[in-house]
C-alpha cells in the first residue's frame, strides 16, 4: 500500500511535536554533564523498539482492556491537547522524576522520548493513519532523535534560550489544533 506523502508529513510532524527533542535539548544537555555522556544509539533503539512495539501490540493490548482504538484517540487527544498546553503556557501539568542523579539511559529514552504522550499519540494516529505510514513516521523521527543527541551542543548554541523556547511554542500549538481533529474525527464514532 503506498504512503500518502501529505499524511506521512502529517505524522511526522506530529510525533516530532509531542517527542519534542528539539524542547527536550536543555534537559538532555543538563543530564550529560550530571550523568555523563548518552549512548545516543542505545537511547534511540530502545526508545524506537518501545515506539514500534506498542504500534503493534497497543490495541491487542487495548482489546484485553476492553478498550477500542476510538475510545484510546479520543483520550489520548486529551492527553495531547494538555500537552500542547504545557507547551504554550509554560506550565508543568504532567509531573516527572527531577533527579537528575538517578538519571540512566532508561530515563532517556523512556520517558523523555518514547513517554506516555508519544504511546498515546501512536494509538491515536493510528485511528486515522495507516500502520505503514505509522511506521515510516516513527523511523524518520528516531533518525530525527539520533542527529538531534549526537548535536546537543551545537543545537543549544545555535538557537539559544529564547529559540528552544520559540521551538517549544510554535510546536505546541501544532499540538493543540491537532489534539482537536483527533478528537473531532474519533468523538461521532463512540456516540
Amino acid at each position: 500500500m503506498p504512503i500518502d506523502f501529505n499524511e506521512l508529513l502529517t505524522v511526522v510532524f506530529t510525533l516530532f511535536a509531542v517527542i519534542d527533542i528539539v524542547g527536550s535539548v536543555p534537559v538532555l544537555i543538563s543530564i550529560r554533564e550530571k550523568s555523563g555522556p548518552i549512548n545516543e544509539a542505545r537511547a534511540t533503539i530502545i526508545s524506537g523498539a518501545l515506539m514500534i512495539v506498542f504500534l503493534y501490540a497497543g490495541e491487542p493490548f487495548l482489546h484485553v482492556l476492553g478498550l477500542d482504538v476510538r475510545s484510546f484517540a479520543v483520550a489520548g487527544s486529551i492527553v495531547i491537547f494538555v500537552l500542547g498546553l504545557e507547551m504554550v503556557l509554560g506550565m508543568e501539568f504532567f509531573k516527572s522524576e527531577k533527579d537528575v542523579k538517578a538519571a540512566t539511559l532508561v530515563p532517556v529514552a523512556f520517558p523523555l522520548i518514547a513517554g506516555s504522550g508519544t504511546l498515546t499519540t501512536i494509538i491515536s494516529l493510528k485511528a486515522n493513519y495507516g500502520q505503514t505510514t505509522l511506521l515510516a513516521a516513527i523511523l524518520i523521527n528516531l533518525i530525527i532523535i539520533f542527529i538531534v543527541l549526537k548535536s546537543l551542543g551545537l543545537i543549544a548554541r545555535l538557537l539559544g534560550n529564547a529559540g528552544l523556547l520559540a521551538v517549544r511554542k510554535f510546536f505546541g500549538v501544532i499540538l493543540l489544533a491537532i489534539a482537536v481533529k483527533i478528537f473531532a474525527s474519533n468523538v461521532p464514532g463512540l456516540i
